[in-house]
């Protein structure tokens, strides 16, 4: 099959149906584009364009079947509006199965870009204006990095309507506010009009299918609750925990860390979150939680270094933030 390769995504030129295509971004030091693959569904009726992008990090694959199964359901002729994704956003550092660029970039961290800067500004300068400049919102799909593990969260400002309506119909078990200011695609798309969330699908370099499957359904209420396809009352399921802030916790020396509480498992102040030994086996630290909060993620890899991540703990909300709350079924 010749797929057609495009170096703009242009919702409205796109024909009734189904379409696979892939998008010109950049060429590599060979004169070769850089391709990354496109799916689009354009609907029988008018209506939003809904974008996604997965693997933003070259290893983060959840997304990448979220966006697979999310198609093969999908049927434009009852569908309105558009509906674009690029399951694989970061395509050299997909190649090298890692997160980061070759040359050891965060993508995540370089937008909005610059038109004519180094190669990763320049590459996220593209994604942002030849697709999602083109966006009415977007889902950037992501999961935890190597060697941590998270529960299924997003990550929204919670004090904008769109975006905690997003959020919220996600069904995640966990919604952190988190007005993205740190160089991030939710964040350039955000300034730009565009609303958008992050998705966190679990973890990294495998696919959860349990995880897989919330997300379709997620994306499935936004999509419904955009009248793009047939509305229906929406189950959201159990109340996520809203948290207001959070922070990671780091050790203090090297050793064999030994995480305890589980991802979504709420601690207490001072209860004991981690144990750390030398490599002869004997204990030499024990890390406790600062405050009372939820487990959104967490070290799975037991090697760590003087400052390794040992959790991300939130703090959820107390009731006097002014949040968004969450829209009835």
């Amino acid at each position: 099959m010749t797929r057609p390769i495009v170096t703009e995504l242009l919702p409205d030129a796109l024909p009734v149906g189904k379409h696979e295509m892939w998008l010109h971004l950049v060429d590599d030091a060979l004169g070769q584009p850089v391709l990354l693959p496109v799916l689009a569904a354009r609907g029988a009726r008018s209506g939003p364009v809904l974008g996604i992008t997965g693997a933003v990090h070259g290893d983060e694959v959840n997304g990448i079947a979220v966006v697979h199964h999310l198609f093969a359901k999908l049927d434009p002729a009852r569908l309105s509006g558009t509906l674009l994704a690029i399951p694989v956003a970061n395509v050299p550092a997909f190649h090298q199965h890692q997160r980061r660029t070759p040359h050891g970039f965060d993508l995540n961290h370089f937008f909005p870009g610059v038109a004519d800067g180094n190669d990763v500004q320049v590459y996220a300068h593209r994604l942002l204006t030849r697709f999602v400049s083109h966006l009415d919102g977007l889902l950037d799909l992501h999961t935890a990095s190597r060697g941590r593990a998270n529960c299924l969260y997003v990550r929204a400002n919670m004090q904008a309507e769109r975006t905690a309506r997003m959020a919220y119909l996600q069904r995640p078990q966990i919604i952190l506010h988190n007005p993205a200011s740190d160089g991030t695609l939710r964040g350039a798309a955000s300034e730009m009009g565009v609303p958008a969330i992050t998705v966190e699908v679990g973890d990294s370099s495998r696919f959860q299918r349990e995880y897989i499957r919330r997300s379709v359904i997620g994306i499935r209420s936004v999509m419904k609750d955009w009248a793009m396809i047939r509305k229906r009352p929406v189950d959201l399921g159990p109340e996520p925990i809203v948290c207001s802030r959070s922070q990671w916790l780091y050790t203090d020396r090297g050793g064999l860390l030994e995480v305890l509480p589980k991802v979504t498992e709420r601690v207490e102040e001072g209860q004991v979150i981690a144990r750390q030994s030398d490599a002869f086996g004997n204990r030499v630290a024990e890390y406790t939680a600062p405050h009372a909060g939820v487990i959104i993620g967490r070290a799975v890899d037991p090697v760590a270094a003087s400052g390794a991540r040992i959790l991300h703990l939130g703090r959820p909300v107390d009731g006097d933030e002014p949040f968004v709350r969450r829209p009835h079924a």
